[in-house]
This record gives C-alpha cells, sequence and structure tokens, in this order.
C-alpha cells in the first residue's frame, strides 16, 4: 500500500475469529489503517452465550471456559493488528491494553457467576466487552482498540462497525465454531452493513489492478469514486469494467435526457476517474456476451480487489454482488 499517513480520524473495523482467513483480513487492514491514517478496531462475536449459559470456567482448572478462550482470541487479534501496524508503519502503535474492569480483561473470572454457569443477569451484561486502547501522544500512528460482544457475527460485527470507514472480514474467518456459513455472513454484511465493506480472500498483490464495475444505476458514480480512492491507496492501476447487457440489442431511450449506455457510458467513466485522480493510471473494457457477474470475475482474474456497489442496499446485496462473493478469487469491496 501507499506511504503511511497522517492520522486524520475515523476508524476501520476488522472481524477476527481465530482463523488463517481472519488473521489475513487483519495484516490486510492494518496496511490499510497505516496508509490512510485510521484508528483500527479488532473485533470478535463471542458466539458461546448464544448457545449456552456454561462459559465456564471449569472449577479448579485455570484459565478455563468458554470466556477465557473468547478474551484470548481477542487478545490474540489486538496483538496481531499491533505487529502489523509496526511492520506497516515502522512506529510503535499506540497501546493497548485490556480493560481493567472486572469480568472484561483476558483470563478474568465471570461476574459472579456459579462455576461453569452464568446467570440470565450475567449474560445480558456480558453483551458488550470492550478492550479500549490508551493512546499516547509520542505516538503518532494509528490507535487500536479491541471489542468482544456476544452474538452471532454479522450482527456484532455491523453494529461495531456502524461508525467506521470500512469493514474488513475474511472469506472464512469466523474461527471453527461458524466457519461454514462465514460465506453467509459476508452477504448479510454487503447488503446491510453501514460502511463499505471489504471481503478479504488473500494477500494483496503488488501492482495487480484494482477492477470496478460500472454502470447506469444512480448509485455508481459513488462505486466509482470508492474505487478511484482504493487504487490511489494501494498504488494500484484503475481497471472500469461495464457490462452492456443490452449491447447489440433495441435501445428505446432517446433525446438528451436517455441514460448513457455502452461505449459512451463506459468513456464517460473513465473521463470522470481520470477527473477524481488526475495522475492515476485509468484504463476500462465493455463487456456484453454474458452475464454482469461471470464477465466481472473474468475481468478480475487478475486482479488486487474487485469493487462493486450495490443498487438497493435496503433490499440487500444484489445477485450480481452475491455470485461475485461465492466465486471471486481476489478480494472484494462492496460500496455503500
Amino acid at each position: 500500500m501507499s506511504a503511511p499517513a497522517e492520522h486524520q480520524g475515523g476508524v476501520v473495523a476488522v472481524g477476527y475469529g481465530g482463523s488463517e482467513a481472519a488473521r489475513l483480513a487483519v495484516r490486510w487492514a492494518a496496511g490499510y489503517a497505516a496508509a490512510t491514517g485510521l484508528d483500527l478496531r479488532v473485533v470478535h462475536a463471542w458466539v458461546w452465550p448464544v448457545f449456552t449459559k456454561n462459559l465456564g470456567p471449569v472449577k479448579g482448572v485455570a484459565g478455563s471456559g468458554l470466556r477465557h478462550s473468547a478474551e484470548a482470541i481477542l487478545a490474540e487479534g489486538i496483538e496481531l493488528a499491533r505487529s502489523a501496524l509496526l511492520e506497516a508503519t515502522g512506529v510503535e502503535a499506540a497501546g493497548v491494553e485490556p480493560s481493567t474492569e472486572p469480568g472484561t480483561g483476558p483470563g478474568s473470572e465471570p461476574r459472579e457467576a456459579a462455576p461453569g454457569e452464568m446467570s440470565d443477569a450475567g449474560l445480558e451484561a456480558s453483551r458488550v466487552e470492550r478492550s479500549t486502547s490508551l493512546t499516547e501522544p509520542e505516538h503518532p500512528g494509528p490507535a487500536v482498540d479491541g471489542v468482544m460482544e456476544a452474538g452471532l457475527a454479522a450482527p456484532v460485527l455491523r453494529e461495531a462497525a456502524r461508525d467506521a470507514r470500512l469493514l474488513v472480514v475474511g472469506s472464512r474467518g469466523l474461527g471453527a465454531v461458524l466457519g461454514p456459513v462465514a460465506g453467509s455472513v459476508c452477504l448479510d454484511l454487503a447488503g446491510s452493513a453501514h460502511c463499505p465493506v471489504m471481503v478479504i480472500r488473500r494477500p494483496s498483490i503488488s501492482g495487480g489492478p484494482v477492477v470496478v464495475g460500472v454502470d447506469a444505476s444512480p448509485r455508481s458514480h459513488a462505486t466509482l469514486a470508492e474505487a478511484v480512492r482504493l487504487a490511489g491507496i494501494l498504488g494500484a492501476p484503475l481497471h472500469l469494467v461495464h457490462v452492456d447487457t443490452l449491447r447489440g440489442g433495441a435501445r428505446e431511450e432517446h433525446g438528451r435526457h436517455a441514460r448513457l449506455l455502452g461505449e459512451e457510458l463506459l468513456d464517460h467513466a473513465i473521463d470522470e476517474a481520470r477527473a477524481l485522480a488526475p495522475g492515476l493510471e485509468v484504463s476500462g473494457v465493455l463487456f456484453g456476451s454474458h452475464a454482469a457477474a461471470r464477465e466481472l470475475l473474468a475481468a478480475a482474474a487478475d486482479a488486487d480487489v474487485l469493487v462493486l456497489g450495490t443498487h438497493n442496499p435496503s433490499a440487500g446485496p444484489g445477485n450480481t454482488v452475491s455470485a461475485v462473493l461465492h466465486k471471486a478469487r481476489c478480494n472484494v469491496l462492496v460500496s455503500r
């Protein structure tokens, strides 16, 4: 990614569940935070309270219990984020210490719960667990904080990223418990998150382009602007793809108020991208033989990131975004 930026306020949220895909997501998010000057928030969805009250610890067994395990996963994610930030910036990230509130720090005991069981009141009190950062003036790098909240992954991540500039998730980053349903979590967040969602499938490819799908929808301008910004951050060329579903077919709209279509739409989008970032390398291609998802996936075969927009976020991600998230081999950014 590009050189580290000055701190500018805002946060990047990243989901962490202990899997290799989640570790990859944290490393990518740390690099992005370093390049943009944004703080980093590591989020762990603690699913066990949804299914059981037996959260431990086991009597007489130190360091046991599901709560302790969840706290250890969060602490691991925070430490990984700090290390990745240090590597990306060359500057020590702002210090992070787990909350010292009783029952919230790694290795702590559950609040007034009998050994091996949590009361209903204790379960409700555990809905939100936070490990807040200690930002020190002498450390100019991004700060890191951690959030552990009881619940399923999609709603926990969505709420934790409500004020975020970007939410980063691994394609299979939910750990051993809910790993098989990671795809559905990505789809849920792509259609419901309050900010853009980056789904990480592999490390960044040096020199790989950012590919963005453009069309005639009103939201396409925002998607293109998001792609231009990302390409600048990554130091990557930008490649625009327009899938003209009416290519070779009838054109019913006429006059100066007709929508731009085909080559004209693509050329206009290329000019718009160059106006947004004059120094950016921009190219484009027109497709129209197959479905949009198939054409976009083919165009992004060697891409670092494929950027897509949702036409109607309130109605879910849409068929094209859903198909791409299921089959893409590159990282995918879904703009809002």
